[in-house]
């Protein structure tokens, strides 16, 4: 998991509520690309992810994460991972 600049995550927010982002640690993109291997795991669109995360951006309530691919966070409203409370 290649970490998000310190610079560049203190400016990014929630495209939808504007909350912060945090990097969810670890165990959660585990757990998410875990769901994704099994096809269970679906965007906000209701879309079946099938690329593996290289990390996530979890929103302030963390109701919501965004994928990062490539050290490049997906900060699309539809594109969101909602999570389980």
């Amino acid at each position: 998991m290649t970490p998000i600049d310190p610079g560049l995550l203190e400016i990014l927010c929630c495209p939808e509520t504007h909350q912060p982002l945090s990097e969810a640690d670890a165990a959660l993109v585990e757990k998410l690309n875990r769901q994704i291997a099994e096809g269970s795991l679906k965007n906000r669109a209701g879309k079946a992810l099938s690329e593996t995360l290289d990390g996530a951006l979890v929103r302030q309530d963390r109701r919501v994460a965004y994928a990062v691919r490539d050290r490049i966070p997906i900060l699309l409203i539809e594109e969101a991972i909602p999570l389980a409370s």
